[in-house]
């Protein structure tokens, strides 16, 4: 990071993960209440032929998420998110090598994870709950710190900012960046998510994504994830089962505005618009 770039390369357990161009990480939820695909892979065994799934089409990371986090969703106790989580992530660690990352806020959830050979903690709360910071730091995993005010179940209530959005989430990550920093985190490890969807109106997102280039002012990795997300719906008026090529788009206007990692549902249509994006981006470039 000496030059004041993002490390190209993320240290994940026993995992490299190159970020000299763009990737793609598969959601892989394992919730019964997910928005868009909730209790389809909660069995052990379509969890697993679902990621390996994702992984032939070109998915470099797997994220596992064991509680909603939808606009209204219920929170679910540590016990019962592990529950969920645990036998999926020692399942895509043990047959598949998969690199995993893990949806969580929960401390307890984090150092299970950890153990059992995640590579990754994916935390929609910024590490702000009691203990995820000491958690996260213990795990020397990578971790990505997104924006969101309030929680799922009141986060969509009229969200209102008093400076322009973009300048909100980035003074916000920078605050949470500073935490992390202070309870010995390291800044490769850190990456950061501006949240679509997450504390938003769709005015919100639309301006949030076309000012992105703010956020690559903190000199961190940044993780989007719009993928079958209401925004679209609202734009264009589709179901979330037709949002497939407005979040295609919006996955080429996020590369072409810093992002490193894109988080998708549909990761082989996904992988296709990304590298399509990346190498118009980089004509000429080594010229």
């Amino acid at each position: 990071m000496s030059d004041g770039q993002p490390a190209p390369l993320l240290h994940c357990g026993r995992h490299r993960l190159d970020l000299s161009y763009p990737r793609v990480m598969g959601i892989l939820n394992v919730t019964p209440d997910s928005f868009s695909d909730g209790g389809r892979h909660v069995a052990l065994d379509d969890a697993l032929r679902r990621a390996e799934q994702m992984l032939a089409e070109g998915a470099a990371i797997i994220d596992v998420g064991g509680e909603s986090t939808r606009p209204g969703a219920a929170p679910v106790s540590p016990r019962q998110e592990l529950d969920r989580v645990a036998p999926v992530v020692e399942a895509l660690v043990r047959e598949l090598d998969a690199l995993v990352s893990v949806d969580t806020s929960s401390p307890e959830v984090m150092r299970e994870s950890a153990a059992l050979g995640a590579g990754m903690i994916n935390d929609v709360r910024a590490l702000r709950r009691d203990g995820a910071l000491q958690a996260a730091a213990h795990s020397g995993l990578p971790v990505c710190l997104m924006h969101m005010l309030g929680e799922p179940g009141d986060m969509q209530v009229a969200p209102h900012y008093e400076v322009p959005v973009e300048e909100a989430v980035a003074d916000f990550l920078e605050a949470r960046v500073a935490a992390c920093l202070a309870a010995g985190l390291r800044p490769e490890r850190l990456l950061l998510d501006p949240g679509f969807g997450f504390a938003k109106t769709v005015e919100h997102n639309l301006r949030l994504l076309h000012r992105m280039e703010r956020l690559q002012a903190l000199k961190l990795p940044l993780l989007v994830g719009m993928s079958r997300k209401s925004m679209i719906g609202k734009v264009l008026e589709r179901p979330v089962e037709e949002r497939l090529p407005g979040g295609l788009a919006l996955a080429a206007l996020a590369v072409e505005r810093g992002a490193r990692i894109l988080r998708v549902h549909d990761v082989g249509p996904s992988v296709d618009a990304i590298n399509m994006t990346w190498a118009v981006l980089q004509e000429g470039c080594d010229s």
